[in-house]
């Protein structure tokens, strides 16, 4: 089961590798398109091709520093967002304690711990690497969670450590953010620009086939640049499930206790408070989405965490298995 376990952990990183290449890859295509479609009426078919790979080189430097951006710099704006502050070990030993343990459990370093002040339990992990990993907990959590629960849920967010989750989810939302971007970059260009309601096409060189393709083009742009941000995010909020499920198994492998993340992802579910410093940027972070409303349909592509009631039939499986 263990081998199963780190197969599936390896082919998880693998797949994120290929899927940020992938992301990255339809940036560009995205670029060279819009490019293309936009020079076409001017420049014709035959120099169309210069204004797409200026497109091209535009978008894929967009994403390639959006990236480094926020590998470097997205762990800090996160923290600054969720008003999270350094904790030290003498503030909370017995938080200390746990994240210590479950930390040598996994194999990682030790993480740094936040302490977000804020009645509604809840914790995420950040970080590009286990080197700079980061734990953060909201002071409902210690006040509403059992120690078990507490340390479930620290396996869980330390599982995300391990796997690399945590350097995949910052870089996804930055080639989310540059598609949207780019896209509506796209809409406000054609809202007010004046290439495509000014474009004289050459009678010599052109002639109704061509008009018609310009046009075709034209819808296309509209049309990607209304469905791309839409395809960029369910993209990423797929692969943000299957993360969530896999941590919960991580937490499982390390606690050996089943019933422990099962109470605090319930528990955690019910309680009534709202995390106020939560925003649609964050929330997919945390171990259970912070915005209620959101939370409680949590069934559609769209969703950033799998179902509640899902997480836990399954967690409770492994323990009746």
């Amino acid at each position: 089961m263990a081998t199963d376990f780190h197969t599936l952990i390896d082919r998880n990183k693998r797949n994120s590798m290929l899927l940020i290449a992938l992301f990255v890859l339809f940036v560009a295509l995205l670029g060279g398109i819009i490019g293309y479609a936009i020079g076409y009426p001017r420049a014709g078919a035959e120099h169309a091709w210069r204004p797409a790979l200026i497109g091209i080189s535009v978008t894929t430097v967009m994403a390639v520093v959006g990236a480094m951006g926020s590998y470097f710099g997205g762990t800090a704006a996160i923290l600054s967002m969720s008003n999270a502050e350094l904790l030290d070990r003498q503030d909370d030993p017995q938080l200390y304690n746990v994240v210590e343990e479950m930390s040598i459990a996994a194999g990682v370093p030790v993480p740094k711990v936040y302490l977000i002040r804020d009645s509604a339990p809840n914790a995420f992990a950040t970080g590009r690497d286990p080197e700079h990993g980061i734990v953060a907990v909201t002071t409902g959590l210690r006040e509403k969670l059992s120690r078990d629960e507490l340390q479930a849920v620290i396996a869980h967010e330390i599982s995300h450590i391990k796997h690399y989750d945590i350097r995949f989810a910052l870089l996804m939302a930055t080639l989310v953010g540059v598609v949207v971007l780019i896209c509506d970059a796209i809409l406000e260009s054609l809202r007010h620009g004046r290439s495509w309601r000014h474009a004289r096409f050459r009678p010599s060189k052109r002639n109704k086939g061509d008009a018609a393709v310009a046009v075709l083009l034209f819808l296309l742009v509209i049309v990607l640049a209304m469905v791309a941000p839409t395809i960029a995010r369910i993209i990423e909020m797929a692969f943000s499930r299957q993360r969530e499920y896999l941590a919960d198994a991580g937490a499982i492998e390390l606690t050996r206790n089943p019933d422990g993340l099962a109470g605090a992802l319930s528990r955690i579910h019910a309680d009534p408070d709202v995390l106020d410093v939560a925003n649609r940027a964050t929330a997919p972070l945390y171990i259970v989405h912070p915005i209620k409303h959101f939370e409680g349909r949590a069934s559609s592509i769209m969703d950033s965490h799998p179902p509640i009631k899902d997480r836990i039939r399954r967690i409770l499986a492994v323990k009746h298995g």
